[in-house]
C-alpha cells in the first residue's frame, strides 16, 4: 500500500486510519464514533482500571527514533491518576531495554492497559510532561477504550524483590529462539507511530501501541536464503479505528514485543524479544484467504532482534482460556 500525506482538517483520526476508514465503507460512522469516544481526558473507570494493573504496554520512540513496545511493571497501584487529564507510572524502562532514556519530558508516548483475566483493555495516548528517578507522568492527548476481542485469559501477577537477570542479547533475525517464540505465540504488541501533519495542528509525533492475539500460531515466520525474515500477521475484525494500520500508511516502522509465556521459568518469570521491522499491509485476495478469518494482514520484515532473559517480574499462570472470538479462526 502506497503512504499518503496527511490531510488538512481537525478530525478524531488523522489521514491514514481515514484513508482505511474510507477503504471498508466506514469513514462517516468512524468520524462520529470518533468524536464520541475518543477523549482527551480518562473517565474515572478508566483511571481506576489503571491503578489496579500490575503491568501496563508502553509504547515510545527509542533512541534511533523508531517506534519500541516494551512492558512496565509493579505491584497494583504502581499506575495512579492524581487527575482525569494525568497517569503517574512509578516505573522505568529497565536495564538493557530499547526505551531505557527514551521517558523524557516531551516525549510522545502511548500507554496500553491490558488485564488478561477480565479481557478489560484501555489505550491512553499523551506527552510526557514531568519524569524522574522513579518514573514519569503522562498528559492525555487520547484516552478510549477496546473490545475484549481476541484477548486471552490468563493471570499475571508481579513478582517482588531483586532478582537476577542476564544481559540482554542482540540476536540475528533468523535465530531458533525467536522462531520458537513466534511459533507458540497467541499474544503480541506492536508500536507504531506517524509523523506530524496538516491534521495534527501542534506537530506532535502521534505513538500507539496495540494488542494483537490469535491461536498459537497465528504468526507466520518465514526465512528467505539470504537471511531476511519475515512476520505475517492476520487482521481480524476489529473496531475499525485502525490505529496501527493507519499509522503504517504514514510510517512503515514497527515494534514489536513478544513475551515468552510458554518458555517461562519455574517462577513463571519470562524473556521478553524486542522485534524491530518495516511493516506493509498486504489486501492480495489469494493470500488473505489463505488465513481463516483475516480480512488483511500485516507482512514484517524484521530489522533487529533483542532478547532479554528473565527480564519480565511477572508471573504468568499456566492456565489458559482462549478468546471465544478465535472461534472462526485459523493459523498458518
Amino acid at each position: 500500500m502506497a503512504p499518503v500525506e496527511p490531510v488538512a482538517g481537525t478530525a478524531a483520526f488523522h489521514a491514514g486510519e481515514r484513508l482505511l476508514q474510507e477503504r471498508v465503507g466506514k469513514a462517516a460512522q468512524m468520524a462520529e464514533i470518533g468524536a464520541r469516544v475518543i477523549r482527551d481526558y480518562m473517565p474515572e473507570q478508566h483511571r481506576s482500571f489503571f491503578a489496579q494493573l500490575p503491568f501496563v504496554v508502553l509504547g515510545a520512540a527509542d533512541g534511533e527514533g523508531r517506534p519500541c513496545a516494551t512492558l512496565l511493571t509493579g505491584p497494583p497501584g504502581f499506575v495512579s491518576s492524581p487527575d482525569s487529564h494525568t497517569l503517574r507510572i512509578d516505573a522505568l524502562p529497565g536495564a538493557g531495554d530499547p526505551l531505557i532514556g527514551a521517558i523524557r519530558v516531551g516525549a510522545t508516548v502511548a500507554l496500553l492497559g491490558l488485564e488478561p483475566p477480565t479481557r478489560r483493555r484501555n489505550r491512553m495516548n499523551g506527552r510526557v510532561v514531568a519524569a524522574d528517578t522513579a518514573g514519569f507522568s503522562v498528559a492525555v492527548r487520547e484516552s478510549f477504550g477496546n473490545c475484549p476481542k481476541y484477548i486471552q485469559a490468563r493471570s499475571a501477577e508481579f513478582v517482588a524483590g531483586a532478582r537476577a537477570s542476564a544481559p540482554p542479547q542482540t540476536l540475528e533475525p533468523a535465530d531458533d529462539s525467536l522462531r520458537r517464540v513466534v511459533a507458540a505465540a497467541d499474544t503480541l504488541f506492536i508500536a507504531t507511530a506517524h509523523p506530524p501533519g496538516g491534521d495534527d495542528p501542534a506537530a506532535r509525533y502521534g505513538a500507539d501501541v496495540s494488542h494483537r492475539g490469535g491461536k498459537p500460531g497465528f504468526v507466520r515466520w518465514d526465512a528467505a536464503a539470504d537471511g531476511t525474515v519475515t512476520l505475517t500477521l492476520p487482521d481480524f475484525a476489529g473496531n475499525n479505528f485502525f490505529n496501527t494500520f493507519g499509522n503504517i500508511v504514514l510510517d512503515p516502522r514497527v515494534g514489536l514485543v513478544f513475551v515468552d509465556i510458554a518458555g517461562a521459568a519455574e517462577d513463571g518469570v519470562a524473556d521478553i524479544f524486542h522485534v524491530a521491522g518495516h511493516a506493509e499491509i498486504v489486501e492480495d485476495a489469494a493470500a488473505v484467504a489463505a488465513f481463516a478469518g483475516a480480512l488483511r494482514l500485516l507482512r514484517v520484515r524484521v530489522d533487529a532482534v533483542l532478547r532479554r532473559p528473565k527480564a519480565l517480574p511477572l508471573r504468568w499462570g499456566a492456565e489458559v482460556e482462549f478468546s471465544p472470538f478465535l472461534e472462526g479462526t485459523g493459523v498458518w
